[in-house]
């Protein structure tokens, strides 16, 4: 445990962060999850609307540094891809 104030100051905003950060990283497998559920569905209205919201999710991750900006073009083309895919 550290003994100085601006140490100790630290570690608290560390697990501040941490819990954010868990939470913004399930939020962003949800909605991913969603989307692999409405494509599935088969309905692509459906499918439409939740790859927008997941693009727009993928997009906030990056931009946040929770994910890599070469992994969310990853994701965002599979995304894609997937909603090509149905019929």
């Amino acid at each position: 445990m550290p003994n100085i104030k601006s140490a100790k100051k630290r570690v608290l905003i560390g697990k501040a962060r941490n819990i954010r950060n868990k939470s913004d990283k399930s939020e962003l497998k949800t909605v991913l999850k969603k989307f692999d559920a409405a494509v599935t569905g088969g309905s692509r209205s459906d499918a439409e609307s939740a790859y927008k919201v997941a693009v727009k999710t993928v997009d906030k991750a990056a931009a946040k540094g929770l994910i890599h900006k070469n992994n969310a073009a990853h994701k965002k083309s599979a995304l894609d891809a997937k909603l090509n895919a149905m019929n």
